[in-house]
C-alpha cells in the first residue's frame, strides 16, 4: 500500500508540472518552476519502481514496467536538461506519458517476467540499452517540437506555444547533441551485447537486434549528412523519426504482440 501511494502522489506531481507548463505556453512565458513538481514526482517514481523490485528481489521486464521504468529515466534526463537548457516545454508531452505508464503500472501489476540479473556485463547492455533509449526518445520529441515551430513561423503571426520555445537554431542545436549523446550509449548497448551475450541473434532475440542495428544506421546517416552536407530542418526531423520508429519498434514491438495479444511471455 506504501508504493502504491508513492505512485498515486508521483502522478499527481507530473500532472501539476504538465498543468503549469500549459499555463505558462497561454501566457506567453517561460518559469523553471513549473517544473519542480515533476523532480518530486521523478524521485518518487524512482522510489515506487525499486522498492516493487525490492520486494520482489528482480525487476519485472513486463510491458508496463519497463515503459514506466524508461519514461521515469525520460522525465529525469529532460529535468536535468532544463538545468542548463530551455527545454521545459518538452514535458507537457513526457510527464503526462510518465504518469500514463505509472497509472497503468498499478491498475496492471503483473509478475511473471521477473528478471536475475547477477552479472556487471548484463547489467552494462541493460543499462545502456534504457539509457540509450531515453535519450533518443527525448529527440524524437525535440524533432516533433522543431518540425511543429517550424511549420507555425511560417504564420503570420506564430501561436503562443511556438512564441515560448528558444529560437529555431537553438532547438536544431538541441536536436543534434541529444542524438548524438543517445548514439553513443547505443553503440555501448549493441557493443556489450555483441560481446556478453551468446545467443544475441537467436531466434527470439533477432529482430530486435537487427532493428536496433539499423535504428544505428539511420541515426549516424543522419550525424554524417549533417556534418558533411548540411542536413538540418525537415530533413533532421525525418530522420530522427524514423530512426526512433525502429528503436521503438525493437525496445516494444515483439513484447506488445506477445505480452498484450498473444498473452505470452517476451
Amino acid at each position: 500500500m506504501t508504493f502504491t501511494i508513492l505512485g498515486i502522489i508521483s502522478i499527481i506531481g507530473y500532472l501539476t508540472s504538465t498543468l503549469l507548463l500549459s499555463i505558462d505556453t497561454f501566457k506567453n512565458t517561460q518559469k523553471r518552476l513549473s517544473v519542480i513538481p515533476a523532480w518530486f514526482a521523478v524521485f518518487l517514481h524512482f522510489f515506487f519502481t525499486f522498492g516493487i523490485s525490492q520486494q520482489q528481489s528482480s525487476f519485472n521486464f513486463s510491458i508496463f514496467n519497463t515503459a514506466s521504468l524508461i519514461l521515469s529515466l525520460v522525465a529525469l534526463l529532460l529535468l536535468l536538461a532544463t538545468i542548463s537548457k530551455p527545454v521545459e516545454k518538452l514535458g507537457l508531452a513526457i510527464f503526462p506519458l510518465a504518469a500514463l505508464s505509472l497509472a497503468l503500472t498499478l491498475s496492471f501489476p503483473e509478475k511473471s517476467h521477473l528478471l536475475q540479473i547477477t552479472s556487471w556485463q548484463m547489467s552494462t547492455h541493460i543499462l545502456s540499452s534504457i539509457i540509450a533509449f531515453s535519450l533518443l526518445n527525448i529527440a524524437a520529441l525535440q524533432a516533433i517540437l522543431l518540425a511543429i515551430q517550424e511549420q507555425q513561423l511560417r504564420k503570420h503571426p506564430p501561436r503562443k506555444f511556438t512564441q515560448t520555445l528558444p529560437p529555431l537554431q537553438t532547438m536544431e542545436s538541441l536536436l543534434f547533441q541529444m542524438i548524438a549523446t543517445g548514439l553513443i550509449f547505443l553503440t555501448l548497448s549493441l557493443v556489450s551485447g555483441i560481446i556478453f551475450i551468446e545467443d544475441l541473434f537467436a531466434q527470439h532475440l533477432a529482430h530486435k537486434t537487427i532493428l536496433a542495428i539499423v535504428a544505428w544506421i539511420t541515426f549516424s546517416s543522419l550525424l554524417i549528412g549533417k556534418t558533411m552536407y548540411g542536413w538540418r530542418g525537415q530533413t533532421a526531423v525525418k530522420w530522427t523519426l524514423a530512426g526512433f520508429s525502429f528503436l521503438l519498434l525493437a525496445y516494444f514491438g515483439s513484447k506488445l504482440v506477445l505480452e498484450l495479444i498473444l498473452q505470452r511471455p517476451s
